[in-house]
């Protein structure tokens, strides 16, 4: 996993962030276009209607967010992922109209960086996109805590060592990735640890850039998987 997100640059530099629509559904593309086209901040760069057309088109145009279906003719959406985050192409959100876990956990493996259902509002998209353009979280804390217990399987092994990367966090910086694991905002972790929003910020950067994690959605995954968190922790 890589470490400099190829968003930083747009979201830091005040510019639209590039966000390319891929669903074969003609109706649903010209929907979300309606919506993000609309803002000062996002830019539809590109359309796809299958994950082959999407790859392509994310290639040529380098979006910093890529919507994407899961049930699409000749590559689906899972697979699209796979080969986008290898190559580096911007941070996918899966919208789908099945509210699956296979679904969620095939997308989170694949490397996507949120799951949003196509029933969610505009506001919800616009936020996703915004999120996903900021390396954040796009998890409710409802659905983190199917990730947790879906990444479970057996009951944790109770001697189980920890990754040696963890050794390379500030104590602070370990309570950070605990409550990122629960699924917490930032400000939520700056009300539980007395902290400045701005401070925590920084303090989520540094976890993810020691333990080589692209987004908050990884940190999830990688608190449970250290042992740092239990599936029964809300």
């Amino acid at each position: 996993m890589s470490g400099a997100s190829p968003l930083s640059s747009a979201a830091d530099a005040g510019s639209p962030l590039r966000v390319l629509l891929v669903d074969d559904h003609a109706m649903v593309r010209s929907g979300f276009a309606m919506v993000l086209s609309v803002e000062d901040d996002v830019e539809v760069v590109g359309e796809a209607a299958d994950g082959l057309d999407a790859l392509e088109r994310a290639r040529a145009t380098r979006p910093d967010v890529v919507l994407m279906d899961v049930q699409m003719p000749r590559m689906d959406g899972i697979e699209a992922t796979r080969h986008l985050v290898a190559e580096d192409l911007g941070h996918v959100v899966i919208v789908t109209t099945f509210d699956r876990d296979d679904y969620l956990f095939d997308a989170l493996r694949a490397g996507a960086s949120g799951f949003l259902l196509k029933n969610a509002g505009p506001e919800q998209l616009l936020d996703a996109v915004r999120a996903a353009g900021r390396g954040h979280a796009l998890l409710a804390p409802e659905v983190t805590r199917r990730v947790i217990g879906r990444m479970s399987g057996a009951a944790p092994v109770p001697d189980r060592p920890e990754p040696p990367a963890l050794a390379h966090l500030t104590g602070r910086e370990r309570e950070v990735l605990v409550l990122l694991g629960r699924g917490l905002s930032n400000g939520e972790i700056a009300a539980q640890l007395v902290l400045g929003e701005a401070t925590v910020k920084t303090h989520v950067s540094n976890v993810l850039a020691k333990l080589h994690l692209r987004d908050r959605v990884q940190a999830v995954v990688y608190a449970y998987e250290a042992g740092l968190i239990l599936p029964t922790e809300e």
